[in-house]
């Protein structure tokens, strides 16, 4: 992999990571579109390398606020007067985590054979409708203090269908936040918290794989910086654009990208 690759790479997986746009259809088509082949064992263990400098700027951007809910956590443990919002939300998150942590073993085995660049398609297709009726449909009358444990089990349910190729784990918990009448930058934070175990897990279990493989240092130096780097400012420009904007200008790009996906795809321009 040559050093221009990894930076187009490292650009891809730092604006789609936590776009609710679906980071590993991007990621797939990309590395076709640059000579690469998306199944390589090469080109899986890097993009698994990369995607922690995704995490890494995510942790960074909302260190106050992580460090905050650990703290509350863990003195709520022990001191039950002290039991304020930020000890709830540590318990929502552990408790939001817990379907996908589950379902992810269960099937880890079995994901690779579903994806193709047709369920891309299909996926990001069929969840906008999914993200257009969570846009009509919602309320947004409750901010982060109404958060309860019946939220964090609903949008922790539907990380799950992150799952399938092409839906978006931000795309799903975002939506599912929608529909529990979350305010657009609330639903939005909490997408980002419950996110952080799910994605640094993932993170570790692909790490397993690209361990011992042979990596061009110079490249995986490139695409880990320029992800870190293209992803913390895609998260702080959507939390600015969530403030004052709906989420349909992704669902009508999600159509756009499930469409041209696979007509690219059927026309024989990239693998399915």
């Amino acid at each position: 992999m040559e050093i221009w690759q990894a930076f187009v790479l490292g650009i891809v997986e730092g604006l789609t990571e936590f776009l609710p746009v679906s980071s590993t259809g991007h990621i797939a088509v990309f590395s076709a579109f640059i000579g690469l082949d998306p199944a390589a064992s090469e080109v899986i263990a890097f993009n698994a390398v990369i995607q922690g400098g995704a995490i890494l700027a995510l942790l960074v951007y909302f260190f106050a606020d992580i460090v905050a809910i650990v703290k509350g956590f863990f003195v709520g443990l022990f001191d039950r007067d002290r039991r304020g919002k930020d000890y709830r939300m540590g318990w929502y998150v552990i408790i939001g985590s817990v379907p996908i942590v589950i379902v992810g073993l269960l099937v880890e085995d079995h994901i690779d054979r579903v994806f193709n660049l047709y369920a891309v398609g299909i996926g990001a297709i069929g969840w906008s409708f999914v993200m257009w009726f969570a846009e009509h449909a919602a309320t947004q009358q409750r901010s982060e203090g109404h958060i309860n444990l019946k939220d964090a089990l609903f949008v922790g349910g539907l990380q799950v269908l992150s799952l399938f190729p092409g839906v978006s784990r931000s795309g799903a918990t975002m939506t599912a936040g929608l529909l529990r009448d979350l305010d657009r930058p609330t639903a939005t934070r909490f997408a980002f918290f419950l996110g952080i175990p799910a994605l640094v897990g993932a993170g570790v279990l692909e790490m397993e794989d690209a361990v011992g493989g042979d990596l061009p240092l110079g490249s995986l130096i490139v695409g880990i910086v320029v992800s870190a780097v293209v992803a913390y400012v895609s998260v702080a420009w959507l939390m600015r654009f969530v403030a004052g904007h709906t989420f349909m200008p992704f669902v009508w790009y999600r159509i756009a990208f499930g469409v041209t996906v696979i007509g690219i795809a059927a026309a024989g321009l990239v693998p399915a």
